[in-house]
């Protein structure tokens, strides 16, 4: 009961869990809308107010040039126009030719006349793929005499202010992709907590009457009529499987020593152990390519674990009758891969994506732990691969295994 309430507990954590990501991407995308909203409307009052203020200049300039006491039209553009600090300019007479310029940096740089004209024409060209340029009308005693043309550009805060909404997004985006994998760090972290805590309580609970059995065989064995029965020897054998997967247990968490080991001597002894232990419906067959002696990185006691729980679920897909065959194959770059198919139930895709993902079965009876502690314990500790290379519904099902030789 406490197990179902502690278990209730967690995914009830998990969920809220995800309920909170959900909260926290929808309020972030509040603030980019809202934060990208209002700089949108910082950039067209900037926008309107220096439009405004190049008007202004211009209407300056054109009342100031028709002056008859005012004679140095140059005067009242140092005073007016280039007064201006932010706003790239260029007065234009009426064929387009600079005259006067403010805030191009690049003409300022210039060595020539030449090249000075050549970078305010080429300023003049896209500033008019920006604003139009404003007019102004030279007049003499009542007559007009001339044109010149003010051309401008947005400043420099304008244009960094247009791209910010990008930066703006750009970096909710990075902080949004950091707060991911944070959250399923300590997500994994908190379930890797709760995998060895509830191993490590399992190995302790089952110490005792393990210890028990082992007490009551060797007792049994005492009996000069009982010791050479078979039922002993089966028995025996329980046992030390059950100290084993106590073993097991215990060192979940525990880094596991890895040593070169025959794949298919240690696949044999390991069915070896099955075909007494399941209905006599079933059909083992192993076979190794190209030979027997293919060796690869294994834990012992974890890897027999893996083809226990492959089998046994292999057994369940068929209820009980039908056909396991294991095949072994040395792969490329040092890899030995091992194929276990069965003739059961097969599964659809829907299926095949969630099988490794804890809690999830297709039993009326599991907590759906097997596969991912499986999938751990080839990915996690052996450094290899666990897939399902294939499954067809009705016809059965292919796990491949992959582990450095």
């Amino acid at each position: 009961m406490a197990s179902k309430l502690y278990d209730s507990t967690q995914l009830d954590l998990y969920r809220n869990r995800s309920k909170f990501k959900w909260v926290v991407l929808g309020i972030s995308i509040v603030i980019s809308i809202g934060s990208i909203y209002y700089t949108n409307i910082l950039v067209e009052q900037i926008k309107s107010r220096e439009e405004k203020l190049i008007a202004l200049y211009a209407n300056t300039l054109e009342y100031f040039a028709n002056q008859e006491n005012n004679a140095d039209l140059n005067f009242i553009f140092d005073e007016i126009i280039l007064s201006n600090k932010s706003i790239p300019v260029v007065m234009a007479d009426e064929l387009g030719n600079p005259l006067e310029y403010k805030n191009i940096s690049a003409a300022d740089h210039a060595t020539t006349r030449k090249e000075r004209n050549r970078i305010l024409l080429k300023e003049i060209r896209e500033m008019e793929e920006e604003h139009e340029p404003l007019l102004v009308t030279l007049r003499r005693d009542g007559s007009i005499t001339g044109y010149q043309f003010i051309y401008y550009k947005n400043s420099m805060l304008l244009r960094q202010l247009t791209y910010y909404p990008l930066t703006q997004l750009f970096v909710i985006g990075i902080f949004g992709m950091i707060a991911f994998l944070v959250f399923n760090y300590s997500k994994a972290a908190e379930q890797n907590k709760v995998w060895v805590g509830l191993a490590k309580e399992t190995a302790h609970q089952l110490g005792t009457p393990l210890s028990s059995l082992m007490a009551w065989v060797e007792y049994l064995k005492s009996d000069e009529k009982l010791k050479d029965m078979d039922m002993i020897v089966e028995l025996e054998k329980d046992v030390e499987r059950l100290n084993m997967i106590t073993s097991r247990f215990s060192n979940i968490g525990s880094e596991p020593i890895l040593e070169s080991m025959n794949v298919y001597d240690l696949i044999e002894e390991t069915l070896s152990y099955l075909k007494r232990r399941i209905s006599t419906r079933v059909e083992f067959t192993l076979v190794c390519f190209p030979n027997r002696e293919l060796e690869a990185n294994i834990n012992k006691s974890l890897f027999e674990w893996v083809i226990e729980n492959l089998c046994k679920n292999a057994v369940d897909a068929m209820g009980g009758e039908g056909k396991i065959h294991i095949k072994v194959l040395k792969a490329n770059e040092g890899h030995v891969l091992i194929d276990i198919t069965d003739t059961g139930k097969g599964m659809t895709k829907a299926i095949m994506q969630k099988i490794f993902q804890p809690g999830y079965t297709t039993k009326k009876r599991g907590w759906g732990l097997g596969l991912t502690l499986v999938k751990r314990i080839i990915e996690n500790y052996h450094k290899g691969k666990i897939f399902v290379k294939r499954s067809d519904v009705n016809r059965g099902t292919t796990f491949r295994i992959s582990l450095r030789s």
